[in-house]
């Protein structure tokens, strides 16, 4: 692998790859062997080496929020001391056996290189070198020189953002290459070899009982905030679904279709979501802007009028619709120059308001679909002319013929509405 791509993907710290290109200034070989990457010709990871869940080309790596980019300074073959010298993993990360959180350090401790290598790492401080060649401190450590003395370049390897127990695995008979991939076919492995979820999927969503103890949970594997839900912003970003996870994928058409995902699947979007997520958008705290079109603005009254989408569901009519109305003068309740200047919005009175009464009077449309009228209307409008003159309004009757004979009954259950338009005076003395 080159040293841009591996600078590219957080493999290698800029300052090594600013290194090597001085000494490539410098006459120095064409390649130095200390930015080797995964492979010795500096070619992609091939496909069948890297972990299961891997995509086939795998573009962009693993996640770079789930793993934070590394800094990786040291030169280590892997083929060489496993395919040549027949070392295991836990030769040299013995630690992989007992370790039960992402946190521990499994990366072995320099000692356990000087038994082959002649170095001797008892104090850090004082380390001294084996023998030239592959004893000498460059041999491993990237950009030393003797003149440095025990200076190295410092590795950087950030624990990952995941619940990560690998005694419980190593515990199941569960071997280094089922999540790591075949680092034993690789020169340098770098965070490309760390699990993938699709490929943690073939264990932990398996169905029935033969899955034991690996569930599909997310946070059995991901950190969790302190309600229990997923978290899913870290420094390094927020994680969102990948693409292979089908529905669940959060791309540019996930506000249009996500009704049906939280349908088929409310455990899933409750992973990472609480119940005020989705209340602020449909109790219309919240207002995203981007789920209508550019022109929706000339086309909304169409589909209020046919209510659908339902308006109500993320709108309140006499907080959202109302003032906007108001302001544009397509209300009575608003500005009288605004009212002027718009002229009239309703079909004519001899149609709307007065008699006699076709299926176009206001009073049916009301009867139809009273949230239309409330976008614009007030309480107060209605009465303007409904209420009785005692009341201020004009004294038109709103009442089905007969209600008189009942309108002691509808006052005693809710005498709210009946003094909308009537004084307390008039209600003691008709509707008795």
């Amino acid at each position: 692998m080159s040293a841009r791509r591996l600078l590219e993907r957080g493999l290698l710290p800029a300052a090594l790859v600013v290194g090597a290109l001085s000494a490539l200034s410098d006459g120095a070989d064409a390649q130095p062997r200390w930015i080797r990457g995964p492979t010795p010709d500096g070619s992609p990871t091939p496909s069948a080496l890297l972990p299961p869940g891997a995509p086939h080309p795998d573009a962009v790596g693993p996640s770079r929020v789930v793993y934070p980019a590394q800094q990786i300074t040291i030169r280590f073959n892997h083929k060489k001391h496993m395919g040549e010298l027949g070392m295991s993993c836990t030769d040299c990360h013995a630690e992989a056996k007992t370790s039960t959180k992402t946190a521990d350090r499994m990366m072995p401790k320099p000692a356990v290189c000087d038994g082959c290598h002649g170095s001797k790492h008892d104090d850090l401080r004082a380390v001294a070198g084996g023998d030239a060649g592959f004893g000498s401190c460059d041999t491993c450590h990237a950009g030393w020189t003797p003149d440095r003395g025990n200076d190295v370049a410092r590795m950087v390897l950030p624990a990952a953002h995941l619940r990560s127990n690998h005694k419980a695995h190593a515990d199941r008979n569960i071997n280094c290459e089922q999540c790591h991939g075949a680092v034993q076919e690789l020169e340098l492995a770098t965070r490309e070899q760390l699990p993938r979820m699709k490929g943690c999927f073939t264990c932990h969503a398996v169905a029935g009982p033969q899955k034991g103890k690996a569930t599909s949970d997310c946070v059995v594997c991901h950190e969790s905030v302190p309600d229990g839900r997923m978290q899913v912003t870290f420094k390094e970003g927020k994680l969102t679904p990948p693409r292979w996870m089908g529905s669940l994928e959060h791309g540019a058409d996930f506000i249009a279709r996500h009704k049906m995902v939280s349908g088929d699947n409310a455990k899933a979007c409750a992973s990472c979501h609480s119940e005020s997520f989705c209340t602020d958008c449909h109790d219309g705290r919240v207002r995203p802007r981007n789920v209508h079109p550019n022109d929706y603005l000339s086309m909304h009254p169409i589909e209020a009028r046919m209510n659908n989408p339902r308006c109500a569901s993320c709108h309140q009519e006499q907080q959202f619709c109302l003032p906007c109305h108001q302001r544009s003068g397509v209300t009575m309740s608003g500005s009288p120059g605004a009212l002027r200047k718009q002229g009239r919005f309703h079909p004519p009175a001899s149609v709307w308001s007065e008699p006699p009464r076709t299926r176009q009077h206001h009073a049916f449309e009301a009867q139809r679909n009273i949230s239309a009228c409330v976008s614009c209307h007030t309480e107060r409008d209605c009465a303007t002319c409904h209420a009785s003159a005692a009341a201020g309004g004009r004294g038109y009757n709103p009442h089905p013929a007969g209600f008189a004979s009942r309108c002691a009954t509808a006052l005693r259950k809710n005498a709210r509405p009946c003094l909308v338009c009537h004084e307390s005076t008039e209600l003691s003395t008709r509707c008795q």
